[in-house]
């Protein structure tokens, strides 16, 4: 964006994003519907302008703003495409949104068993309100009224024993909800710390990143 211009960062947690934009010399202001992370933003970032705000309501005046980002968000929300048309709604003519998201729904991991790894995958999937919203940024963005809508996809591979807590994330969930039972789980987990003993861990996210003019 250029200098001068003003921006929303949706869902801005602790503000980090807000305030690389203002070192840009953007007018960046957070909004995010959680007071705590707004807490923490405003602590870390006093200079900064934050909101409480959710995507779906956002305090802003029609046609006010140059600039929409929203960063791993639209999966959390339940009407996405009301946000996309609130977006339209405080932009400029001509003002840019960009969308950053992975898809829940398309993680891969390497797995003896691609049958009950399918399982646990959708299984925690499910439990999010929108977790195919990245592979819909741009029928979202169509039908929202934008232009010039482009969309790009880029896969992170992971294969650091780390990440295991990760799977881990993923398990617990889909056991809880009654898709897989607590023997698949520890089998699935025992199996993936066996490959991250041996290097062979392998997990693949798909990031979706959507742009287009208002």
């Amino acid at each position: 964006m250029a200098r001068g211009s003003s921006v929303v960062d949706i869902g801005c947690g602790a503000g980090r994003a807000v305030s690389e934009l203002a070192g840009h010399g953007v007018h960046a202001v957070g909004a995010d519907p959680d007071p705590r992370m707004l807490a923490a933003a405003r602590k870390r970032w006093p200079r900064a302008e934050f909101r409480q705000a959710g995507a779906e309501d956002l305090p802003f005046a029609d046609a006010s703003l140059d600039g929409y980002r929203a960063d791993k968000v639209f999966h959390l929300l339940r009407k996405p495409g009301r946000a996309v048309q609130e977006a339209r709604r405080i932009l400029r003519p001509g003002a840019r949104i960009v969308l950053v998201g992975q898809d829940w729904d398309a993680i891969m991991i390497d797995s003896d068993d691609a049958k009950l790894t399918r399982t646990i995958v959708r299984a925690r999937a499910d439990l999010l309100a929108a977790p195919r919203a990245g592979r819909q940024y741009r029928s979202l963005l169509l039908d929202g009224g934008f232009d010039d809508v482009t969309v790009k996809v880029h896969t992170s591979v992971f294969t650091d024993p780390a990440m295991l807590s990760l799977l881990t994330r993923l398990t617990e969930p889909a056991r809880s909800s009654g898709a897989v039972g607590r023997d698949q789980a520890d089998r699935w987990l025992a199996e993936q710390s066996r490959r991250a003993a041996t290097g062979h861990l392998l997990i693949a996210l798909p990031f979706f990143v959507a742009a287009a003019s208002a």
